[in-house]
């Protein structure tokens, strides 16, 4: 196990060091090649991921535990997990870091060290919350993730950068103040926030004890729902997307807002099994989401927000997910979260290759670049089917998956109105398409061309991981039902 040792510490190790190399390293030499440094870092991290998961596979574990310090014996050191679900959310991040990074050595011009320090500041946080093994380090690790996301925002100090980072903190704040009495609740009852303690703090509990857990429940659920973006607490995402550098909106999200808000209701499931209660607030949550986001994109005109409320709607699928409370609405949960990271990631990276070349993310000003942007169309058009859950690509069986869960959990209506909501999401994304890459092209844009360098290589990457994971899928779900998963 000693490489399995090696590869969990390369989650937490890794970004430190880039953070001590960025900063030692002579600035001018660091602003020219960050993007080798920070990009190095997400492959580091995407091997990991990848090598722990075929380990833990080949030797029949579903979790592991490790420690930084476990080379000093010290007793009770163990203090991260590694499991399956955590080293798939593990491997988002790193395709998602990387994809960023690839934008970012087009977009952004200045303040190049200190967006490695926030994306290195912001990986550790991230990394950090799918690790741990008791509530109060996730929420330490939240925080890091949230000041780090705040910053990256408001970075470059536009006036809309700054309203959007503004916006951001403050409905934070409340998420905040949320999560923190909900674990003073919880503590209160139990003594303890490590997750092993808290499993079956419902069990024996009396009437009082009961309402203060539920109360904490709820509390969680409100949380890290406005971390996720989820309706009713979505207003921060749009604003900040489009207020922020695209690399920046790529990294909010294509990962923040599942890291921050899904793996904290993920965890919330998994603390408290088959509470009613939760089941109704994350399908609630979860519908609302789905219609308002889809409605609300068809009324934009800027592609950014446009993809913003996009993921609004695409939440809610995975809180429906988890709503089942079955192994398979996790499983679709999960593997939704895989694919989300994969078709959002893509239309952000489109929307970067729009703005360099047509100088503009106004949808009305735009129309007939499928001939002239032809690698950007076509990653455009199979995101757009995977968002849609359109065969053979990944979305398709991630939201089958969702609804299948949901019809045998006894919530066909839910699956019904899983299923008809797309409809709303072809609408949107359809009338994206047509503005953008279809009909007439504008006189000023006769001359456009089709991006180069790192957004090019990582469209045409992210349409491949798209299509290919569709198309493979059939055999993770051969492999999960040998493991009687599904």
């Amino acid at each position: 196990m000693n490489y399995l040792n090696y590869a969990a510490a390369v989650f937490l190790l890794i970004p430190i060091a880039a953070i001590a190399i960025n900063n030692i390293c002579p600035k001018p030499y660091m602003e020219k090649n960050f993007h080798t440094l920070t990009g190095t870092v997400a492959v580091f991290q995407i091997a990991a991921a990848a090598y722990a998961l075929c380990a833990m596979n080949a030797n029949g574990l579903t979790a592991y535990d490790f420690s930084i310090l476990s080379n000093l014996k010290i007793t009770g050191s163990a203090l991260f997990r590694l499991t399956p679900v955590s080293l798939i959310f593990l491997l988002c991040i790193g395709m998602v870091a990387f994809v960023s990074v690839a934008v970012a050595s087009k977009t952004i011009e200045s303040m190049r060290i200190s967006y490695v320090n926030l994306l290195m500041t912001m990986l550790i946080g991230m990394n950090g919350m799918v690790l741990v093994k008791d509530l109060f380090t996730l929420y330490v690790f939240l925080d890091v993730v949230g000041i780090s996301s705040f910053v990256l925002i408001s970075l470059f100090r536009s006036t809309k950068a700054l309203e959007g980072s503004v916006k951001y903190l403050v409905i934070s704040e409340f998420a905040t103040i949320f999560i923190l009495t909900a674990l003073a609740f919880i503590f209160m009852q139990t003594g303890s926030l490590a997750y092993q303690d808290i499993g079956g703090v419902l069990e024996g509990a009396d009437g009082s004890q009961k309402n203060l857990i539920y109360l904490s429940i709820a509390l969680l659920i409100a949380g890290f729902s406005i971390k996720a973006g989820a309706v009713p607490f979505h207003s921060w995402l749009p604003d900040a997307h489009q207020s922020a550098n695209t690399a920046v909106s790529i990294l909010l999200s294509g990962i923040v807002i599942k890291i921050a808000g899904v793996y904290g209701l993920f965890m919330v499931v998994s603390l408290f099994p088959g509470v009613r209660a939760v089941q109704i607030a994350l399908a609630a949550i979860g519908v609302a989401s789905i219609l308002t986001g889809a409605l609300l994109a068809l009324r934009q005109t800027h592609f950014k927000r446009i993809v913003a409320y996009s993921s609004v709607s695409q939440i809610g699928y995975i809180l429906l997910g988890l709503s089942c409370g079955t192994t398979v609405g996790l499983i679709g949960a999960v593997a939704h979260v895989f694919s989300h990271a994969a078709f959002k990631t893509t239309l952000f990276s489109n929307a970067a290759a729009l703005h360099e070349q047509v100088g503009t993310l106004d949808i009305d000003k735009m129309g007939g670049l499928q001939s002239r942007m032809p690698v950007t169309s076509l990653s455009s058009v199979v995101a757009f089917l995977s968002t849609a859950g359109i065969p053979p690509f990944a979305g398709f069986w991630s939201k089958l998956l969702i609804i299948i869960a949901l019809w045998t959990s006894g919530s066909a209506v839910l699956g019904g109105v899983a299923l008809i909501a797309s409809i709303f999401t072809c609408a949107y994304l359809l009338r994206l398409q047509k503005k953008v890459f279809f009909g007439e092209t504008p006189e000023h844009l006769k001359n456009v061309t089709e991006v180069k360098g790192g957004i090019k290589f990582v469209e045409i990457a992210l349409t491949v991981i798209t299509s290919a994971t569709g198309i493979l899928f059939p055999l993770v779900l051969i492999y999960l039902q040998s493991r009687g998963l599904i």
